[in-house]
């Protein structure tokens, strides 16, 4: 036996005096007090910073990038939690060691760990489930060492692939998180690492705790479950949790549920319910239906993304409690639902609300509305006014989920009941409902706001190391300006799952837009898709955004939800094609580009093609003949590098000039058109790039208030400016621009340029041009609603019945011109329809041999709308001429 000093004998020796049959000895069960205070952690017993440079393949195999050949490698395990393996010297403090054997060399890991690189792939002798288990629920370290067992090298082991593998049966537990039933109540946690669970029971959401549980723990799929046998809705919990946490050590976690239903203020305690009680529901709540019907495929589309806040924070004719509000909603009369309601009546079809789950970044009890003093529309005052409050005013756009299938409680009038929120959130779902408007939901499973021991970390406390994308050291990857999810992995997988049901099932949800769902699998939505439809019985339509970025690009770890990777699933991605061409630059363009990167909208004759691109609905097969007389697939067309066409079918694509991101299409317009542009051609613009959604096949989508001219004060980031700099007016008397520089942290490097624009009295409209555009907004609602030639549901109808003419090297660049057969198809309304876009600011006239000696009208919308110039738009049948006057979006019919 090799001889320790003293020191080190002893401390081995207290590593065997802490297990006691397996279990963790190193505190005493808690006690009642611990229930109490805050949702933290305490540390039983602190360990070391060790990376994780290694990962389990699967339940036996790991791979370990980067080592050499020779010595022997072994996997150590202490479950208190004290292992050392100094560099040169022995490892210590471990209570168990396995051998393992190499079983091949300088492999590279399978693409889900391809990112770890190459390194030999080892594996452990032991068989038993219960052992593999159980080695899990400790500190487990794989050390290399050489023939004389002094350590060459060490590291902690990247777990998530071993858990899916040892504890797959848990992705078939159908009842996480609280339950209710005659039997009583049931608590069901996924903690697999955990070595032991207790449950707090709190009579209310701010009283002291009455009960502490122990739970039980399933070792199949890592389950701790409890079920106390009363009632206990109405009620409040939280779990303890001991868990070894890498680099931290043994922690006991007071900690919310995960799969919490609801929450006590600032997501302090998560609360007792049955979803299914009436006593959660509004009246009329079981008996009214959703008018999902109205759009029968993605393609039917038409979405207004609104924030909850901004809807009515600025509404008078709102109660004022309830301005910002769930219940806001509900009033029926109130300026902001006479706006939705006459939307709704134009042919929008759903309000897609940005993220109303719980967040982590608003305080839901003493959250502040600053009040702004005015001063100079270019004056830097009013932002930082705004900022001073930023930390604890009441807004944010909400992209920090902290728990997924709760309702939010800055949104509800009494944060501190659980069941408010509850039943006003499913308050303003059937109002909308009500309203003809489906409901659609902004859901941010690609991140969580926290990881590890901060605040706002929940699902990384329960079970360290498994819920987040690690790099190769082990350290959660940030891509995603937050702290990524990993949604390959089972549970993980899972919870979005099972909270989208939630969703779709409790609370009538009819859509869902996922943010950045290209660090997300393809598979994973694809299962969504199929188990919702199972379920309900119906479809439930998905969008998102495909953008491919970060430690997931490139298909690197999974078969992404990217732009190019979901042919033939009918989710439908935002396209940046036609939003590039139409506006002109990037999303990220500052300082002088904000003026000099035009768009097709301010007369750069280069987009043209790309524009045509989007109306064609983005399809890689569709043939068009180029600027340059070149005859290509719209997959053939160059986008910063790539294939411009990327879809199969027109269901794959969202078409959008405008969302909340970057500056809103006033903004870009007052920076990019000249300085001397009339307010009533600004107003003309915005309705122009209104145009080119509404007419392009695909997913229609709309930033609420692009019909009243909103601005942000040229603000690119607004996700959190406060209300002053995201307001909305719906009696239309203005739209916030010139209200100051925007905040300077996103912008104070282009304020030289934006301050010019901010001071032109030219810029800002009047209420005339707000009332105008809103009304030419709804007529273009009326002309998609019109006619299914404008939102066709498959790539071939669309190479069948769509024609662009005046293409080409001879094509007037400013003018979008388009015919559509609609011959044989139901719905198509007509038997022929031609549109055109005029961006030029002088007439343009354009013949079409194939349409002389057709009878052409124009639309019946037209005849009676909004825009005078549109009536006086011309066709001469005998040449097939048309005179469309600048500026103007014109639709033509034949019976």
């Amino acid at each position: 036996m090799r001889r320790m000093s003293p020191p080190l004998l002893m401390r081995g020796v207290a590593a065997v005096a802490l297990v006691v049959s397996g279990a963790c000895a190193l505190a005493a069960a808690p006690r009642l007090p611990e229930c109490d205070g805050p949702a933290g952690h305490r540390v039983l017993s602190a360990a070391p910073a060790q990376p994780a440079e290694a990962a389990w393949l699967d339940a036996t195999r790991l791979l370990w990038p980067g080592r050499a050949e020779g010595g022997r490698f072994r996997l150590v395990r202490s479950a208190a939690g004290i292992v050392q393996a100094p560099p040169g010297g022995r490892v210590i403090g471990a209570d168990s060691a396995q051998p393992l054997q190499r079983v091949a060399e300088r492999v590279a890991g399978p693409r889900p760990l391809a990112h770890l690189g190459e390194g030999p792939v080892l594996e452990v002798t032991v068989r038993s489930r219960e052992v593999l288990r159980r080695w899990h629920r400790g500190m487990l370290i794989l050390v290399h060492e050489d023939a004389a067992g002094r350590v060459l090298a060490a590291t902690a082991v990247q777990a998530p692939r071993a858990l899916d593998a040892l504890y797959a049966a848990a992705e078939q537990v159908p009842d996480l998180g609280v339950g209710v039933d005659r039997r009583g109540t049931q608590f069901k946690l996924w903690a697999p690492t955990a070595q032991r669970v207790w449950l707090c029971l709190y009579p209310s959401a701010d009283g002291s705790a009455t009960r502490l549980v122990p739970m039980h723990r399933d070792d199949r799929t890592g389950v701790w479950q409890a079920r106390p046998r009363s009632d206990l809705s109405g009620a409040s919990y939280r779990f303890l949790v001991d868990v070894f946490v890498r680099g931290t050590g043994w922690v006991r976690q007071l900690v919310t549920d995960p799969y919490s239903v609801s929450l006590s203020t600032d997501s302090e305690r998560s609360y007792v319910a049955d979803l299914r009680s009436p006593s959660l529901a509004p009246p009329g709540w079981a008996t009214h239906r959703s008018p999902h019907a109205r759009a029968a495929t993605p393609t039917d589309m038409v979405i207004y993304e609104l924030h909850v806040r901004d809807f009515s924070i600025g509404d008078a004719s709102v109660p004022p409690e309830q301005r910002g509000k769930y219940l806001a909603f509900t009033q029926s009369d109130s300026r902001g639902m006479q706006h939705l309601r006459a939307l709704a009546q134009a042919g929008l079809t759903d309000i897609h609300l940005l993220p109303v789950f719980d967040l982590a970044t608003v305080p839901e009890a003493g959250c502040v509305t600053p009040r702004i003093e005015p001063a100079a529309p270019d004056s830097e005052s009013q932002q930082a006014q705004a900022m001073a409050a930023r930390a604890n005013d009441c807004f944010n756009w909400g992209y920090d989920p902290f728990h997924f299938n709760a309702p939010e409680g800055s949104y509800a009038t009494n944060a501190a009941d659980g069941a408010v929120r509850i039943r006003e959130f499913r308050a303003m779902v059937m109002a909308l409902h009500e309203a003809g408007l489906r409901v659609g939901m902004d859901v941010v499973y690609n991140h969580t706001s926290a990881a590890g021991q901060k605040r706002g970390s929940v699902l990384d406390r329960i079970v360290p190391g498994y819920y987040q994308r690690l790099n190769a050291t082990g350290e959660v990857e940030t891509s995603t300006c937050c702290d990524n999810t990993a949604t390959e992995h089972r549970m993980m997988g899972k919870l979005m799952l099972d909270s989208l049901l939630l969703w779709a099932r409790h609370y009538g949800i009819d859509s869902f837009r996922f943010d950045l769902m290209g660090h997300q699998p393809r598979a994973a939505m694809e299962e969504a898709q199929a188990l919702l439809k199972r379920e309900l019985g119906r479809d439930i339509h998905f969008v998102g955004e495909g953008w491919n970025f970060g430690e997931v690009a490139d298909n690197k770890r999974f078969r992404q939800a990217t732009q190019r990777e979901l042919n033939g699933t009918a989710i439908g991605t935002f396209s940046d094609r036609g939003r590039d061409a139409v506006r002109g630059g990037a999303h990220d363009d500052s300082g002088d580009k904000l003026l000099a990167r035009r768009g097709w909208l301010h007369g750069a004759p280069d987009s043209a093609d790309l524009v045509r691109v989007g109306l064609a609905g983005t399809l890689r097969d569709y043939a068009l003949t180029t600027r340059s007389g070149a005859v290509k697939t719209l997959g053939q067309i160059d986008y910063a590098g790539q294939g411009a066409g990327y879809a199969s079918q027109p269901s794959e694509v969202v078409n959008y000039v405008d969302n909340h991101d970057n500056q809103t299409l006033f903004d870009i317009n007052a920076l990019r058109l000249p300085q001397d542009t009339s307010r009533e051609d600004r107003a003309r613009v915005q309705i122009l790039g209104i145009a080119i959604t509404a007419f392009s096949q695909g997913v229609a989508y709309f930033h609420a208030g692009v019909d009243t001219l909103r601005s942000k004060s040229l603000d690119r980031n607004s996700y959190d400016s406060g209300d002053w700099f995201n307001r909305l007016d719906w009696s239309y008397q203005d739209n916030f621009f010139g209200s100051g520089l925007p905040p300077k942290q996103d912008n104070g490097s282009s304020w030289a340029v934006m301050a010019p624009v901010l001071a032109n009295p030219l810029v800002k409209p009047t209420p005339a041009e707000i009332a105008w555009t809103r009304d030419a907004f709804r007529d273009l609602l009326k002309i998609r609603a019109s006619s299914a030639l404008l939102r066709l549901r498959t790539a071939d109808e669309v190479s069948r019945r769509l024609r662009f003419f005046d293409t080409g090297p001879g094509q007037q660049p400013l003018l979008m011109a388009a015919h559509l057969d609609g011959r044989g198809l139901a719905d198509a309304g007509f038997a022929e329809l031609v549109y055109f876009i005029n961006a030029a600011t002088r007439p343009a006239t354009i013949d079409d041999a194939a349409l002389r000696g057709r009878a052409f009208e124009l639309h019946p919308v037209h005849a009676g709308g909004t825009d005078h110039r549109a009536r006086e738009s011309t066709f001469d049948i005998t040449h097939g001429r048309f005179v469309i006057p600048p500026r103007s979006a014109v639709v033509f019919v034949r019976r």
